[in-house]
């Protein structure tokens, strides 16, 4: 849990918003902990109106929004343009996420969060480049984001990685590989797969037991939303027979336990994406795989999108670019013990460099 250590005099009046707070995704995670990290020495309003949001929002990541208040949504249709404007002038700073829009607001300062490529921007028409003005700043979390933006806006970007609270425990590691992530169809309307290829990890996994594999076994920890539990039933039917298990919706605390026990971590968002075309499919940074670096698995992880910039290839982990190759290198870590507890000490100094304290500092060198 991020805690209050010192009580400091108010600053600025800030006001916070991310459009998808009842996704409970990663960009929901960085939003909020910016909150958390602001509200030490600033008046901070989230805007959004259902409190049970907030509240699964602070248990499922160990925020501490204790400091931060709860405000209307004055994003939500219910308000329009001119009483948005009007009402954004009491503040100092709004930072929001953005989803390609650009808002009209009142605001002293305003910053703008890219969690994702984004095909455009709102800044192509008269309208879309006098908001662009009132942009002080874009953010983004990770390289792979920020190349993909256009070149007024890239200008105008910094990055500004994701916190990583490492909260690994004192546990014996077992023989397990380890994937965290939720379950999530890309488009219900149009396609059956998921957005993180956990399907895709359970076949992998399932041929190399079929090839030989023992003693081993994979554990995917989701989180599923009631609608799309039909389709994930569906996924965990791939796995019978086999020594897969599952850990759905499980605390923040929960996930340290399989964390500290697990010694590989998969990840494969995506693979057998055009990422040229799509470059949203593959992963925009990777928290889930700093966090199992923190507490010491190996990530054999695909070589895509943010996550070459977390992992050094050989050295802290390993990337791999065909199912071929993830199955080989996992098979190198099982066989090898000394190989595997060189990178895993690699993996834990690396993810050290995510610490929630440099993104503080980050944050708030933003804002001056």
């Amino acid at each position: 849990m991020y805690s209050v250590k010192t009580w400091y005099n108010y600053l600025m009046r800030i006001g916070i918003y991310d459009p998808y707070l009842d996704d409970l995704g990663g960009g929901e995670k960085y939003m909020m902990s910016i909150a958390s990290c602001l509200a030490d020495t600033n008046t901070v309003d989230v805007f959004w109106d259902n409190k049970e949001d907030v509240k699964n929002v602070i248990k499922r990541f160990g925020i501490d929004l204790s400091r931060a208040k709860q405000a209307p949504n004055i994003f939500s249709s219910r308000y329009n343009l001119l009483q948005r404007f009007s009402m954004t002038q009491k503040y100092d700073v709004i930072i929001a996420l953005s989803d390609g829009s650009i808002p009209f607001l009142g605001s002293k300062r305003l910053f703008l969060h890219i969690q994702q490529p984004l095909a455009r921007m709102q800044t192509d028409s008269l309208w879309g480049k006098l908001k662009l003005i009132r942009v002080t700043k874009f953010f983004c979390n990770s390289e792979y984001t920020r190349s993909y933006l256009g070149k007024k806006i890239k200008d105008k970007a910094v990055i500004i990685y994701p916190p990583v609270v490492l909260s690994p425990k004192q546990v014996k590691k077992e023989n397990y590989v380890l994937h965290v992530g939720r379950f999530r169809l890309i488009d219900p309307l149009t396609r059956a797969g998921d957005f993180k290829k956990q399907h895709v990890m359970i076949e992998a996994f399932k041929h190399m037991v079929e090839k030989g594999l023992k003693n081993w076994k994979f554990i995917l920890a989701v989180s599923v939303m009631d609608n799309d539990m039909q389709k994930f039933e569906e996924m965990k039917n791939q796995a019978k027979g086999f020594p897969i298990e599952f850990a759905v919706n499980k605390t923040n605390d929960s996930l340290w336990d399989l964390y500290s026990k697990a010694k590989i971590y998969w990840h494969a968002s995506g693979y057998g994406e055009d990422l040229q075309k799509y470059p949203a499919f593959a992963e925009h940074f990777g928290i889930s795989t700093v966090e199992a670096m923190g507490a010491g698995c190996v990530p054999v992880v695909i070589n895509a999108g943010g996550q070459k910039e977390i992992v050094s290839d050989g050295e802290n982990g390993l990337l791999w670019n065909s199912l071929e190759e993830l199955e080989k290198k996992t098979l190198e870590l099982t066989k090898d013990e000394k190989l595997w507890q060189k990178m895993s000490q690699q993996a834990k100094e690396r993810a050290k460099d995510f610490s929630y304290e440099k993104f503080s500092d980050a944050v708030r060198a933003l804002l001056q």
